[in-house]
């Protein structure tokens, strides 16, 4: 049974028919939300419905959402993601409960698999057979993996110096994939310029309204698996920031059908790198929407994001949340990744990296306290970013008697 009531501007409010095909708000060219009748769902859908249910996303959480037709659900199998125990690197912190939610074991390695899931599902649905994104690299990667699924034409657009394992996934699924000599929203500028010229569908980050809705997963199953409270604060490396957003939403919805106490929701911690911080930035100012942040430059790939169409709805949640917006110095991202796979064995991508630095940072501000249970995001796999890492490892020549001393 679909629950969606309608669509709705997050930022001016107009409303919007469901069961038809939006991108932005034609009013103020902001993004949409998915609207439920969270009433009928208080009434019909209860958290024991869950019981004996498949632990894949789109079976398990179906009433809250957007899909309406199973047959049209595009899918690899996106099973709950694993929430691990790092004893040793809470030690490293001086903290008492951390915890790392793995999105890397997704599709395609990384939580992008959970929006691309949702909004291809949704132009399968619509009859849509030609879709185009702007990417960093790991969503052009989800995007040509789903629309491969569905057999879809797919265009990729990413700055060309996106990492090289991002650049060949997308080539081996069939995307049709361009290199930019700019950045992500230069790649977005493209896309919405070529929509009416070559016809496709524009994916990007917010500009339609479904990919949120799969990120809204994360917060949905991490209600599930925290048996409904919540952890006392989440770290979430921030681009686009649909991740973020979607968790928030997920949580305002389940708290409206009773399943979460309004009073224990998490602080919402958006983390960037120095070297791209245009929401910290705006946080700092105390405003609402971010400026583009000019000359950005991070090894993070996923998070140089100079400008976002959802800055305020990521603000928003954040300070709705008693959280902060923070930005990390750029030089210690190897440093982080380096300190969380010895100690815990857990690869840590570039961009969760830097929110290893904002929890220091916290920690000694006293934002974060050491008796608080702290999460962070694994938004993917370290493995996709063999540039992130440079290492100078020591050579042994055979020819010669091993120098045991320096071993």
């Amino acid at each position: 049974m679909n629950f969606v009531t309608h669509l709705e501007c997050a930022n001016c409010g107009q409303r919007y028919e469901a069961g038809k095909v939006h991108n932005l708000c034609t009013v103020c060219n902001r993004p949409l939300w998915v609207k439920y009748d969270l009433d009928g769902l208080k009434q019909n859908f209860k958290r024991s419905d869950l019981t004996g249910r498949p632990f894949t996303v789109m079976q398990r959480y179906r009433e809250l959402l957007p899909i309406t037709n199973p047959d049209n659900i595009v899918s690899l199998s996106e099973s709950i993601t694993p929430i691990l125990q790092c004893d040793r690197l809470a030690a490293e912190f001086g903290v008492e409960t951390l915890l790392i939610k793995d999105e890397s074991r997704l599709p395609t390695g990384s939580f992008k698999a959970r929006g691309m899931m949702m909004a291809i599902s949704m132009a399968n649905e619509f009859g849509i057979k030609k879709v185009a994104c702007p990417t960093a690299g790991n969503a052009g990667g989800a995007m040509a993996a789903y629309a491969a699924r569905a057999g879809m034409e797919a265009y990729v657009f990413m700055p060309e110096d996106t990492p090289m394992i991002n650049k060949k996934e997308c080539f081996t699924a069939g995307a049709k994939t361009f290199l930019v000599n700019g950045l992500i929203n230069d790649c977005g500028r493209i896309v919405g310029e070529g929509k009416k010229i070559k016809g496709w569908f524009d994916l990007s980050t917010l500009k339609e309204p479904y990919r949120i809705e799969g990120k809204k997963t994360m917060g949905l199953e991490l209600a599930e698996q925290f048996e409904w409270e919540l952890p006392d604060v989440i770290l979430y490396p921030t681009g686009g920031g649909t991740g973020l957003i979607g968790m928030w939403k997920a949580f305002n919805e389940l708290e409206a059908m009773g399943w979460l106490d309004s009073s224990k929701k998490p602080k919402m911690i958006s983390c960037q790198s120095e070297g791209c911080a245009p929401i910290s930035t705006a946080f700092e100012k105390g405003e609402r929407f971010a400026t583009l942040f000019e000359g950005a430059s991070t090894v993070a790939s996923g998070i140089r994001v100079p400008v976002a169409v959802g800055d305020f709805m990521i603000l928003d949640a954040v300070r709705e949340s008693g959280g902060v917006a923070i930005a990390t110095p750029e030089k210690d991202i190897p440093k982080w990744m380096q300190l969380a796979t010895s100690k815990e064995g857990i690869a840590l991508c570039p961009e969760t990296a830097v929110c290893l630095g904002a929890l220091e940072v916290l920690l000694g501000k006293g934002t974060i306290k050491p008796t608080d249970k702290i999460l962070i995001f694994n938004t993917g796999a370290a493995q996709k970013y063999p540039e992130a890492v440079q290492e100078n490892l020591p050579r042994i020549d055979i020819t010669k008697p091993i120098d045991w001393d320096k071993i």
